[in-house]
This record gives structure tokens, sequence and C-alpha cells, in this order.
């Protein structure tokens, strides 16, 4: 279901290229994230769908069987316990089609994401003033 050769330059882009199923499953993803992290921009990076805030927040990605969702290392490590049921890797985990998405999880690790860059980005800001 995947396809790396089409350049998307909207999120609305990549989603449309889905079944309807999966694209309702896409937009409520889409939506916790925007109502999680307000100021996040909307982005596609890598050709996937993307939030920014101080740098990339999260990615999403549709596959033929799953979900993908690339909180960074740190924003799968912080919630390891939670996401144990779902394969995954370092930076990324894997939601199976076909079940409904922990969408309350989802939600906290966008916001656990939004705090981290927000902190990294006033302490960069602070080393500035410093010079």
């Amino acid at each position: 279901m995947e396809t790396n050769k089409i350049n998307y330059s909207t999120i609305d882009d990549y989603i449309g290229q889905f079944p309807a199923e999966v694209q309702v499953t896409l937009n409520k993803l889409r939506t916790v994230i925007k109502d999680s992290a307000p100021e996040a921009v909307e982005k596609i990076s890598y050709q996937m769908p993307t939030f920014a805030l101080h740098g990339n927040l999260v990615h999403f990605a549709a596959y033929k069987n799953h979900i993908g969702f690339y909180p960074t290392s740190s924003g799968i490590a912080a919630f390891k316990q939670e996401l144990s049921d779902y394969k995954g890797a370092k930076g990324s985990v894997q939601f199976p089609l076909g079940r409904p998405l922990p969408y309350e999880l989802i939600s906290k690790i966008v916001k656990y994401r939004v705090t981290e860059n927000v902190t990294r980005a006033e302490g960069k800001l602070k080393k500035k003033k410093k010079l």
C-alpha cells in the first residue's frame, strides 16, 4: 500500500491515496496529533505526514498491515511499557490495521514530544543569550 515513488506536497495528498477505511484512521490520527500539539506545523518529511515544532515532532505512515507512528527514540523509550503490546523499533511503533489505535496513548506521546522539543529549544535560546 505504501508508495514511495510519489512525492506528496500535503498530508491530504498522502491520506487521499488510501482506501476509505484507512483514510478514516489516518484522519483521526491526524486530528489527535493536532489536538495534542496545536502549535505544530503540518508538513511532509521523508514522504510521510509530519508534525513539526522546534524540529520534527512525530511522523506517521500507512502500510499494508499497519500504521507506523514515529515519535523518535525518546518518545518510544518514555512509553515503552504502554507500547509493549505493539511491534516496534527504537524510534517507531506499528499499530495493526483492523484494531483501534490507542489514541489516548498517542496523545500522551505527542504531548511528551512537544515538551521535549520546547525544552530543547529554550535551552538553545538560553545558550545563545549567554554568548
